[in-house]
């Protein structure tokens, strides 16, 4: 069976940096553990720091070591987007798009009417007034 999709990737992913992939853990868990703090103090603040400076030392140190870590968070990622970006997608024409034009159909407007038509001498669109003047786009920059 065919469809008009194209299901393999147009290009490669670049993935980021180790370093930069254990910075940004490294923050992440930082804020959680500072929001943990602010709230019920409990074990999970403990936890949230220690993973924040783990990941901190690993990406200054050695950054190689988080390697196989980031290559499974891009892969997620990529999980996430090929399952995420059709129904969001999906529901936004579904939920916006589609009752629009049906509104429209459903009113009788025809904002682009492409539909041929035998007895119509020009498809110019006349305007009433006219316009402005050509003098007025003298100098524009």
């Amino acid at each position: 069976m065919s469809t008009h999709e194209r299901f393999q990737p147009l290009h490669t992913v670049k993935t980021s940096s180790d370093r930069a992939f254990g910075l940004v853990f490294a923050g992440v868990f930082s804020i959680a553990g500072a929001i943990s703090m602010l709230g019920e103090r409990g074990r999970a603040t403990l936890w949230f720091l220690l993973a924040g400076a783990l990941f901190l030392l690993a990406a200054l140190l050695a950054p190689a070591v988080l390697a196989p870590l980031n290559r499974i968070w891009t892969r997620f990622g990529l999980l996430l987007h090929a399952i995420v970006s059709p129904i969001v997608l999906g529901s936004i024409f579904f939920l916006v798009v589609m009752p629009i034009g049906l509104t429209m159909r459903l009113f009788g407007k025809n904002p682009l009417p492409l539909r041929f038509d035998h007895g119509a001498k020009s498809y110019w669109i006349k305007r009433e007034p006219h316009g402005p003047d050509s003098g007025g786009f003298r100098d524009q920059f």
